[in-house]
């Protein structure tokens, strides 16, 4: 499948492509975040002496209600970003496939490449390395640039927009998360969600982080990134 909407908004404005990363840029399917995110949870279980499921519930109440576990863990338990962000990416990157057609798709579009990531610059290089784009994008806005204040905050756009120069009413954001794409409707730009088929199911990932988008901040769903960028409306 392909987009999964009726096309509410043409793109053919767009001058600036800004791209989430993880379970955006590789498909969920491949479970890469899924390493990460067990990770996160020996983390929590490290800091807080706290059992797995315990420590589980706090990370993901932390992700829900701070954007991101790094967040949560900043603000409550003042951890060293830094530590936290080279244990969580210590993992296997080879459950990402080439992808040729997908860095063919972006390769073609008509202006300028970003990613717009809670991740960190080291850990998105991992994955173009492992898609074959390493010299895909003008530039990585990660959680460091972000001064840690990540996704959905308002403040991780403005500064994004502020440093690279990006009209808002003529770039698109595309995320696998639903509630990251509300600022950016808010600020003027296109939004599209990037979802898991229709069958995915994982036992680490909670209901809520495979939403689809049914309300008017999300103007495109796709389960196929490469297909909607080569069709684009």
């Amino acid at each position: 499948m392909n987009d999964l909407t009726p096309p509410l908004h043409s793109l053919s404005h767009i001058t600036d492509w800004v791209f989430d990363l993880d379970n955006t840029l590789y498909p969920r399917e491949c479970n890469l975040f899924a390493q990460i995110d067990v990770r996160i949870t020996h983390y929590v279980m490290d800091l807080t002496k706290l059992d797995f499921e315990a420590a589980r519930a706090l990370q993901k109440t932390y992700y829900r209600d701070f954007g991101t576990t790094l967040n949560g863990l900043m603000q409550r338990h003042e951890v060293d970003p830094d530590h936290f962000l080279s244990s969580v990416h210590a993992i296997d990157y080879s459950p990402v496939e080439a992808h040729p057609d997908l860095v063919a798709a972006i390769g073609a579009l008509p202006g300028r490449k970003f990613i717009l990531t809670n991740g960190d610059v080291g850990h998105a290089r991992s994955v173009l390395a492992r898609l074959g784009g390493d010299d895909l994008f003008e530039h990585v806005y990660d959680i460091r640039a972000m001064t840690y204040v990540p996704k959905p905050h308002r403040e991780a756009y403005a500064g994004f927009f502020a440093t690279h120069g990006v009209d808002p009413t003529r770039a698109v954001m595309f995320d696998d998360l639903e509630k990251n794409l509300v600022v950016p409707h808010e600020m003027g730009m296109a939004t599209v969600q990037v979802v898991a088929g229709p069958d995915f199911a994982h036992e680490q990932v909670d209901e809520w982080e495979l939403g689809r988008g049914s309300s008017a901040h999300v103007h495109h769903i796709t389960d196929d990134l490469a297909r909607f960028l080569r069709e684009r409306p």
